[in-house]
């Protein structure tokens, strides 16, 4: 082998559609690779959007439970896949917030002492308080938040998903982002470690 050779090119990426279309037929390798591909993405925004392991788990078994009942009717060449899965992922994120009706503390933390020292409990403090920001934002500006920024989609497919225009989006992401920093800036120093 030269060494001065590229390397071998990985096997192509199937699309979506080919797969759903091999699944729909009893390809369980063709479905496997579709759940391999994309779980993490709906586990991470399911996560994002309840702050809870266990609930996002459940809201992605729903998610491709969905998805294994529509495989067999699945249209090529609609929705794409990804939109079509956090679509549903996102609607069962706020059908379970609404479900629970859980009240958040509106009370920041203690503030980290003033040793200087970012230990991992000031980290974790940290983390807990940027959560329960997100979590008190009303349903949409949260999935916005979620999906633009925690799932790196690009606005225009944040709207596909929620079903809006990108300029309604973008509205979401603006009004999050004021809030966000009204609610985090008594600890927002803290936060970026500047004093």
């Amino acid at each position: 082998m030269d060494v001065h050779s590229p390397p071998p090119d990985p096997a192509p990426r199937i699309p979506d559609d080919d797969l759903v279309a091999r699944a729909a037929v009893g390809d369980h390798a063709a479905w496997s690779v579709l759940v391999e591909r994309h779980l993490r993405p709906i586990m991470a925004c399911a996560w994002y959007m309840l702050s809870d392991r266990a609930e996002a788990e459940d809201v992605a078994q729903d998610t491709f439970l969905r998805l294994h009942g529509k495989i067999a009717v699945w249209r090529p060449g609609g929705a794409e896949l990804k939109t079509w899965l956090h679509r549903v992922a996102i609607n069962l994120c706020i059908d379970r917030q609404r479900a629970r009706r859980r009240f958040i503390d509106d009370e920041p933390p203690d503030p980290v002492g003033d040793d200087g020292e970012d230990s991992l409990e000031s980290a974790l403090d940290r983390r807990r308080t940027t959560r329960r920001a997100l979590a008190a934002l009303p349903e949409r500006q949260r999935a916005a938040i979620t999906l633009v920024y925690y799932q790196g989609l690009s606005n225009r497919e944040a709207a596909m998903i929620l079903g809006l225009s990108v300029d309604a989006v973008e509205s979401l992401l603006a009004r999050a982002r004021r809030s966000l920093r009204r609610q985090l800036e008594p600890v927002l120093n803290d936060m970026l470690g500047t004093s």
